[in-house]
């Protein structure tokens, strides 16, 4: 595979941003083997957004030839003040991770857990001393946004280490590809502003679409704001979920008649269903036209702003596909040991 075969899976969908696609090349032009990383904190069950979108992501990288590690952010989970500080909870529910994100991606990807990372680097505690010099504390308030905090809100003071310890994983694990969603953008430019102070190679920041929640948005000035959340049932499709789970939630989305981005169904359909499945088939009653197929997102998208693709079609349609998708993954999850068990925990 050439070096622009390589960039081409990269940069697509659901990539909206690299920093910088300059020193990407170089990093595939150099031949050397290169690391990448994403972290996730083990806050809730897995949806559409963290598993599927990031999912998709994680093997266009793979097939890019690039080795990919899933950071299983436990201690940032509980420093964060999710599933109740439940240790024994966040490392049940970080195997099922594991097993979701095999599943899904297969077994060409490595993980490994905070905790292990911590006890097994020497320097990491010297390290992190050192980079949190470099930075200021009203710096380190405003990349908190990223962990889901308002710099308005009041922090217990272990929280304020959230984005070091993130930074500072990116070094431990001597990673090329710092990767995450728009939301870690923040967090990874700190990274690369402070590296160069401290001696270290900054690593490219590879950021990728968020998906947004299928309720209508909360509008803050001009702004949008809208991410399908775990904290936030009604927002996410999760991926244990059944077919007429999915069916109900999708059929209660805001889905408006006059734009495409941002909205949840019709980005269901461009950044899930249509990146997994070649064509795609809308039922319709016959007196309404009859099915239609589709054999790519745009074809689609004209069909649902001209008005002739009615918005209870298009939900059926993304609904029938979603469950295809996720029905794997699933089974797997439902037939493991403990699952239902660990939801039911989530949600007392």
């Amino acid at each position: 595979m050439t070096t622009d075969e390589r960039l081409a899976l990269i940069l697509k969908e659901p990539t909206e941003e690299v920093v910088t696609v300059e020193e990407l090349r170089a990093l595939l032009d150099s031949g050397s083997r290169i690391k990448h990383y994403i972290g996730l904190e083990i806050s809730g069950p897995l949806h559409l957004g963290s598993l599927v979108v990031t999912g998709l992501k994680l093997r266009d990288l793979v097939s890019a030839g690039i080795d990919v590690t899933v950071f299983l952010a436990d201690w940032h989970t509980y420093i964060n003040e999710k599933l109740g500080k439940n240790w024994e909870l966040i490392q049940d529910l970080s195997d099922m991770y594991e097993s979701a994100f095999t599943k899904f991606i297969g077994s060409q990807v490595r993980f490994i857990r905070g905790s292990e990372l911590y006890q097994s680097k020497r320097d990491y505690w010297n390290d992190l001393l050192k980079l949190s010099t470099h930075t200021s504390v009203q710096r380190v308030s405003r990349t908190l946004t990223i962990a889901g905090r308002s710099e308005r809100e009041e922090l217990s003071f272990a929280q304020l280490f959230y984005p070091v310890l993130q930074i500072n994983d990116i070094h431990a694990l001597e990673v090329d590809i710092a990767h995450g969603g728009m939301d870690q953008r923040k967090a990874h430019m700190l990274a690369r502003d402070i590296f160069p102070k401290m001696g270290w190679k900054p690593p490219v920041a590879l950021h990728h679409h968020l998906l947004p929640g299928l309720i209508k948005p909360v509008v803050v000035g001009e702004e949008e704001f809208s991410k399908m959340s775990k904290s936030k049932p009604a927002s996410a499709v999760f991926v244990h979920d059944d077919f007429s789970v999915i069916r109900e939630k999708l059929s209660k989305a805001w889905c408006p008649l006059d734009r495409d981005q941002g909205n949840p169904v019709m980005e269901i359909m461009k950044y899930v269903v249509f990146p997994t499945f070649e064509k795609v088939k809308v039922e319709r009653d016959k007196k309404y036209g009859g099915d239609v197929e589709y054999s790519g997102y745009d074809e689609l998208k004209t069909a649902f702003l001209s008005g002739s693709m009615h918005p209870m079609d298009l939900k059926l349609a993304a609904a029938i596909y979603v469950d295809q998708l996720v029905k794997p993954v699933r089974e797997m999850l439902n037939n493991s040991k403990g699952y239902s068990e660990i939801i039911k925990k989530i949600s007392n």
